[in-house]
């Protein structure tokens, strides 16, 4: 349990009321109407939401990917034996060895490489998470303990609701300023989440083979068929 969920039911419990004096509107020209416009929802049901998000199994998923990488590094073992024939169709065979070695574990373009990316993503997911749950927690409990949220407790209490609703009400710009408060942490976070998304993409595009060029075959009258001998040795 860390800051945010010790803070989520009390958190919780102020917003839904901010919520519901929203519904009934903001100040003409506050701040927070360019923030919900943006994130096309109001603050008690985007923290919900938030609140849902853990580091946890985004740290254990780029574990999980890593533990893939044992099974490339065998393969890679088993492809690069040393073969002990030699002739036409062993070099063709080195050929398509040599481009699957390349495909599976040579650069960042590589199945390995798109694994390491992708455990990296995934850990830098988790940070984020981490990171921006404590910036939610540390602005939940700001708003939480302000004036405004005295002012929205008593304006949404069951004896003053009637005469404390409208945009232009004490309630309501009060609502107004701990939504835009809470929108803008959110704001913010969801922002860390697209840059991620932004520098992480390159990295995590699908790995193409690409096999190597194919030698026609010979002609069977060709006179120099004789010379293209396969040779094993064991």
């Amino acid at each position: 349990m860390d800051a945010l969920d010790r803070l989520a039911e009390p958190g919780l419990d102020l917003l839904r009321r901010v919520d519901t004096l929203l519904a009934a509107g903001a100040p003409e020209g506050h701040r927070v109407w360019p923030l919900l416009r943006r994130m096309q929802v109001l603050p008690g049901e985007g923290l919900r939401h938030f609140i849902d998000l853990r580091p946890g199994p985004l740290a254990a998923a780029g574990q999980a990917v890593r533990r893939h990488v044992h099974g490339y590094d065998r393969a890679c073992a088993a492809l690069t034996d040393p073969v002990l024939w030699s002739g036409p169709a062993a070099a063709a065979y080195g050929q398509t060895r040599a481009g699957l070695l390349r495909h599976l574990d040579e650069g960042p373009e590589s199945l390995v490489g798109r694994l390491e990316a992708t455990a990296g993503y995934a850990d830098a997911l988790a940070d984020w998470v981490e990171g921006s749950r404590l910036a939610v927690a540390r602005t939940l409990a700001e708003v939480i303990g302000s004036t405004e949220a005295v002012t929205v407790v008593t304006a949404t209490s069951v004896t003053r609701a009637a005469s404390h609703s409208g945009p232009s009400s004490p309630g309501s710009a009060a609502a107004a300023e701990i939504a835009a408060r809470l929108l803008a942490v959110l704001g913010v976070a969801y922002d860390g989440a697209e840059t991620l998304l932004r520098q992480w993409g390159p990295s995590l595009a699908e790995s193409v083979l690409r096999p190597p060029a194919v030698h026609s075959r010979p002609d069977v009258n060709d006179g120099a068929l004789g010379t293209r001998t396969t040779r094993v040795s064991w």
